[in-house]
């Protein structure tokens, strides 16, 4: 997202990242990768299970998510999402240019 963040964020979208990772990874990980967008901690895991990007099972580990993308309009509504079960898989950024096109 990073790398594509002049196509994805201006004055009217905002791209957000959440992770599972504590607020304090998140903070030193953001810093040494220069991103210019918010990373949310998931830490107790309510957001990525409520957004159903949460792994039961992931090679026995327990509280991973997946790898996911959503496009969220300002009324809350989900105009786009993708959810993968390989977590290796980034997300295509076409279909979220797309949906923000469409969107906006």
């Amino acid at each position: 997202m990073r790398d594509n963040l002049n196509f994805l964020q201006n004055d009217d979208t905002q791209v957000v990242a959440i992770s599972v990772d504590s607020p304090f990874a998140l903070e030193a990980w953001a810093a040494k990768e220069g991103y210019g967008f918010p990373l949310l901690s998931d830490f107790n895991k309510e957001v990525s299970a409520a957004y159903g990007a949460l792994y039961d099972d992931l090679i026995g580990f327990r509280g991973v998510s997946k790898r996911a993308a959503f496009v969220v309009d300002k009324q809350g509504e989900i105009r786009y999402a993708w959810i993968s079960e390989d977590a290796g898989k980034l997300p295509e950024l076409d279909p979220i240019k797309e949906c923000l096109q469409q969107c906006g």
